[in-house]
Parts: structure tokens; C-alpha cells; sequence
């Protein structure tokens, strides 16, 4: 076994009924409370260990919080019940240094999650993931590099994870993009864009991280993990000169079921979370390439002369006057990670704008 291996299983191992111990490999450690091979693990492995030897793979020490694992201390803050649906748990946000992702992102910290900001802008991760170390004053967070429709990308990243903290708890595939248009005129280049990375990002993304947790719920059988899509109101009903993203949008929501029927078997449950409009984030009011630009020039809004024009039009849409935000979709989510017995589902979060029936 490999130590990419062995950190998820030692997770499990170590799972207390609502998650599994933090996990660090270091190729080196010069002591451990338990020396085994990898086939002796299982059967010698003690819960409360703080190190651990695997013959011929390395040393893997464990705690309550990175800080705890690396330190060999017991100083992370312990929290229970529903204000404890992510503490302390390994959580992934992809897209995650900007815009709802960042929203995401605070606001999981804000509620004890540990968490790797993943982004192609991988400088922006990194700064935001030292400023919220830095605010929570203990490491919470992580930036990691991933283009989330370059499969060895999305590999390099779940393996840097596991290295790090032994395994993922809560996956979120946030990463999107939007380009808007007429079926008449998009080219096939900006539509197979948004194709490639809401809808075949998604896949990847799952499709690498489904076997961590499919090995940290190996070893006690009922170590429940979840995967979730940032998806859109746009998944739900179509929208006009919009195809390309509407349609990526619809088609996730269908990967979530699919992944959701044949991943349950692992006690991963896939769920979808569609957001109404954020529209003040850089996807809506970017002044170059935001949303309110494009509608703007590509006249989907009948009348319009101005950004504020647009930004009316769109706002008077929603019965609660106002766009969603990051604490919106993240309540959500804690919803989503929180209810054991719900999985490929839908949850709108659109201001009742869109109303399921």
C-alpha cells in the first residue's frame, strides 16, 4: 500500500462517529506509538494513536486539527451538534479564491470547516487561505492549484490533499464559467468552454475524489462524506440566449443523481445546491466580462441602456428583492452535509424566484 492509500484508511480508523482523525504523512518520523506493516494496520490500529509507522511507507501522525496532528498537541476547539455539522472536517471548494466560491469558503471557516481553497489562480488561494489562518489564528486553511478540466490537474490535486490532511470529508464543485449568447451565433469554441468546465469539471472532480472516501468509510462502514455542486437556477429552468451554461447546468444535475445512486454504496452522499443570482460578485458585475455586461451588449434585457438597466431588470425578479450571497448557499450546504437521508438532490436557493412543484 501507498501512503495515499493508507492516510484515508487511518482516517477511518480513527472515524468517532461524525469524522475521522487529521492525518499528515511525512516520509520520515523517528518515533510512533505503533510500528506495523500495512496488512497489521487495521487490527493493531488504536483510536487516540497520535503516530503511526507504516513499514516501508512512512510515518503518518494524527490529531483533532492539522495544528493538533503536526504539534502533537490537543488544542483544537471541539465542537458539537448542529453547530458542528463541518468542524474540523476536511472541506474543498473549487473556485474557491473569488466570487460565491470565496463566499463558500469564508463562511465554512466561520463554522470550524477545515479547508483547501482549490483555483487556478492559485496565488489568490494562497493569500486567502493566509489570511484566514491569520484570523483564526491556527491553520484552517490551504491553497492548492487545480484546472478543473485537466485530469492530471484535478489528480495533483486530491493527491496533495490526502498527503496533507489524510482524506476529503466535503467535496464542493464550484469552479463555472459563463458565456452568454444566441444558440444563432455562440461558437462552438466558447460553447464546448462552458461545457468543459461545469459539466465535464464536475466529473473529474468526482471521479477522483469518490475513491478517498470510498476508502475512508472502508474500515467501520458508516463514515458518511459528501459531495456537492454549486450549481444554478439555470439548472432548473431554462434561460434565454444562455444555452450553453443552462445546458451545462441541467447536465450536472443529472451526473448528481447518477453519482448519487451508485456512490450511496460508499455513504457518499452527491447533492446539487442552485443559487440564484449573486450579483455582486465578478461573474454578474465584472466591468469587462461580468453578466450585466454581456446581457447588456448582447440586448437580452429588452429596453436596457445602462448596467443599471440590467442589474433592475434581474433584481425585480426575485420576490425577496435581492441577489444570494455566500451565507445563503453555504446554509445549504451544512443543510445538505447535515441530513444523512437525503442524496441527489436539488436544493434551490433562488430568493423564491424559482419554486419547485
Amino acid at each position: 500500500m501507498k501512503a495515499l492509500t493508507i492516510a484515508p484508511l487511518l482516517r477511518g480508523l480513527s472515524f468517532d462517529g461524525e469524522k475521522g482523525d487529521i492525518i499528515v504523512y511525512k516520509s520520515r518520523i523517528d518515533y510512533a506509538e505503533l510500528t506495523c506493516s500495512a496488512t497489521e494496520l487495521p487490527e493493531q490500529f488504536e483510536k487516540g494513536m497520535h503516530s503511526v509507522i507504516v513499514d516501508g511507507v512512512g510515518g503518518f501522525l494524527l490529531g483533532e486539527d492539522y495544528d493538533d496532528a503536526v504539534n502533537g498537541t490537543t488544542l483544537a476547539p471541539k465542537v458539537t451538534g448542529r453547530a458542528g455539522v463541518v468542524n474540523n472536517k476536511v472541506c474543498v471548494v473549487t473556485g474557491g479564491a473569488q466570487g460565491f466560491g470565496e463566499g463558500i469558503v469564508r463562511e465554512l471557516v466561520k463554522n470550524g470547516a477545515i479547508i483547501f481553497i482549490a483555483d487556478m489562480n492559485v496565488g489568490g488561494a494562497k493569500k486567502l487561505a493566509i489570511e484566514l489562518n491569520e484570523q483564526e489564528g491556527r491553520t484552517v486553511a490551504f491553497g492548492v492549484a487545480v484546472n478543473v478540466t485537466d485530469e492530471k490537474s484535478v489528480k495533483k490535486m486530491v493527491d496533495e490533499i490526502v498527503k496533507t490532511v489524510g482524506g476529503i470529508d466535503l467535496f464542493i464543485s464550484n469552479a463555472g464559467v459563463l458565456k452568454a449568447g444566441s444558440v444563432k451565433e455562440m461558437t462552438l469554441k466558447d460553447f464546448s468552454f462552458v461545457t468543459d468546465v461545469n459539466y465535464i469539471g464536475f466529473f473529474l472532480c468526482t471521479k477522483h475524489v469518490a475513491p478517498v472516501m470510498e476508502l475512508m468509510n472502508q474500515p467501520q462502514g458508516n463514515y458518511y462524506t459528501d459531495i456537492i455542486s454549486i450549481s444554478s437556477k439555470s439548472a432548473l429552468e431554462g434561460s434565454n440566449k444562455n444555452g450553453a451554461y443552462a445546458g451545462s447546468k441541467f447536465g450536472s444535475v443529472g451526473l448528481v443523481q447518477s453519482f448519487a445512486k451508485e456512490l450511496v454504496a460508499d455513504n457518499t452522499k452527491v447533492n446539487t445546491v442552485c443559487p440564484g443570482n449573486f450579483f455582486d460578485g465578478p461573474l454578474w458585475s465584472d466591468p469587462e466580462k461580468g453578466l450585466f455586461v454581456q446581457y447588456l451588449n448582447t440586448g437580452k434585457v429588452p429596453g436596457a441602456k445602462t448596467l443599471e438597466d440590467v442589474r433592475a431588470f434581474y433584481e425585480a425578479q426575485v420576490p425577496m428583492n435581492r441577489g444570494c450571497d455566500g451565507e445563503d448557499v453555504t446554509k445549504a450546504i451544512l443543510y445538505a452535509v447535515e441530513q444523512k437521508y437525503e442524496t441527489g438532490q436539488a436544493i434551490p436557493v433562488t430568493g423564491g424566484q424559482v419554486m419547485l412543484n
